[in-house]
């Protein structure tokens, strides 16, 4: 089992406790640092967040969500061995041109530890704010997705598509890695289809084990649907309910087939944190690899 710290760069902003939160993360024996995203936050939000019951999102105006592959350039100088990723990235409301030269340069200068972990977005206003288009945000994705891929595979790449469409062109420098891994989040049918076709990881919203298994069941139909093993589709799970018996409930994901446990790390925020940090890492990262 791996252990990732998801959402690291909302506990840390400053340069000194960013170092110290990547330091300690990579001491307690954690495999990666994750970043979250929002652009920015609307005063007023009326689409429904989809992982509380409430449809809210547990988040203020100002709590602090900085851009996170900025911050990853950090974390990989600050902890040089963990592997870096975002969740998720909101890939429709960016240019992804722009943004494949972004992760190319954050996987170049980290040595190939760059993960894109990604979503369409459920805030509408958000995407109104931006100017970006709400609709068909579904099929922009996936597009610039693969625009990434084609830029990414050698020079003079071209693309011609619905959203996306260039003359031969060369996006240097490429990332390390030969494939940087794309994980898809999200609970519904439509990120569930997305991840098996084009996805190398699975990241579910659902940290309830029972409900975890029934969307693993159904990644595993998908994936086979679309002519895939199951198998190469690594399960990212949130690591929340859990931690009331954290060694159990490592054990209950490592049934289920999930490869990397994701750690909030709200949970090792303000007074005391990088001890509580630490004490993690003792009590069960130690225990269970």
């Amino acid at each position: 089992m791996k252990f990732g710290l998801a959402f690291a760069s909302s506990i840390a902003q400053e340069q000194a406790d960013s170092f110290a939160v990547c330091r300690q993360a990579e001491a307690a024996g954690f495999e990666s640092l994750w970043g979250g995203e929002h652009v920015i936050m609307p005063s007023s939000i009326d689409s429904a967040y989809p992982y509380t019951p409430d449809g809210k999102i547990p988040a203020e105006p100002e709590t602090p969500i900085p851009d996170p592959l900025i911050w990853l350039a950090f974390a990989a100088a600050a902890a040089p061995t963990l592997r870096l990723g975002t969740c998720i990235l909101i890939v429709p409301q960016r240019n992804p041109l722009i943004l494949a030269k972004e992760l190319a340069t954050l996987d170049r200068i980290s040595n190939g530890r760059v993960e894109l972990g990604l979503g369409v977005g459920w805030m509408r206003e958000e995407f109104e704010a931006l100017g970006v288009p709400w609709e068909r945000r579904g099929a922009r994705n996936d597009e610039y997705i693969a625009a990434m891929r084609a830029l990414w595979a050698g020079p003079h790449a071209e693309f011609h598509g619905e959203f996306v469409d260039f003359e031969p062109v060369t996006c240097s420098p490429r990332p390390v890695q030969e494939r940087i891994p794309v994980l898809v989040g999200g609970d519904s049918d439509v990120a569930i289809r997305r991840a098996a076709r084009l996805a190398d990881g699975y990241f579910p919203g659902e940290g309830d084990s029972e409900r975890l298994a029934g969307l693993i069941e159904r990644l595993r139909v998908a994936a086979e649907k679309e002519g895939r093993d199951p198998g190469e589709i690594e399960i990212n799970a949130m690591f929340a309910n859990q931690l009331a018996d954290p060694i159990r409930g490592v054990e209950e994901m490592r049934e289920l087939g999930v490869g990397r446990a994701m750690i909030p790390a709200f949970f090792f925020a303000g007074d005391g944190g990088l001890d509580r940090l630490a004490e993690f890492g003792e009590t069960v990262i130690a225990a269970t690899t």
